[in-house]
């Protein structure tokens, strides 16, 4: 299913992203994905990456489809946080490598 961003709507510190899934000639679904704006500062994640990660996590929840709503969880955005992290690491440590042939 390809997913399209529409835009959110936001209630105090909670945003909903509204998204559309489109697959071969079925007719559209949309969704929606909330998210507490607490949680990217907490993780110090830009806001502008809130898309993106509610797009991957609908995707994922779609792969397991169970009647729930979509929403982007602490769990979710440590795990983004921590992913992050490694890869950051892991090219500062091709970086020295490189550095040091």
């Amino acid at each position: 299913m390809e997913l399209r961003y529409l835009g959110f709507d936001q209630k105090l510190n909670t945003r909903t992203y509204r998204f559309k899934g489109l697959a071969g000639a079925d007719p559209a679904l949309y969704f929606l994905v909330n998210a507490d704006l607490r949680l990217f500062l907490l993780h110090r994640i830009g806001i502008q990456e809130g898309p993106t990660l509610c797009a991957k996590k609908l995707a994922s929840d779609l792969e397991n489809p169970v009647a729930r709503d979509h929403e982007l969880t602490n769990e979710d955005l440590r795990a983004y946080v921590d992913a992050r992290a490694l890869a950051d690491a892991q090219k500062a440590s091709r970086r020295m490598s490189a550095r040091q042939h």
